[in-house]
């Protein structure tokens, strides 16, 4: 799966435990299935747009909100990474 997909579902993993939520908890909150909750956080499943908006709406917050803190694992990632490709020279 793409870095987007798991970085998303890193999120939503994020959201879920600092809301002190099982993957249970959550499937019930979302109208989602338990097994389902699971694939979105181990990137493994592709969430709609549908599923965004139900995500977003258990964990009261706005869809932006959410993908918001998908991308900011994203841009972390990609700032380490260029780190290691382009190291800073010694001195």
């Amino acid at each position: 799966m793409s870095v987007l997909v798991k970085d998303f579902g890193a999120a939503v993993r994020r959201f879920r435990e600092a809301s002190g939520w099982s993957q249970e908890q959550l499937a019930e909150y979302a109208g989602l299935n338990r097994s389902y909750v699971g694939e979105i956080e181990r990137g493994s499943a592709i969430a709609s747009i549908v599923t965004l908006d139900k995500l977003a709406r258990a964990f009261n917050v706005s869809v932006e909100r959410l993908l918001s803190h998908s991308s900011d694992s994203a841009n972390v990632a990609a700032r380490s990474h260029s780190a290691l490709v382009d190291p800073v020279p010694a001195r």
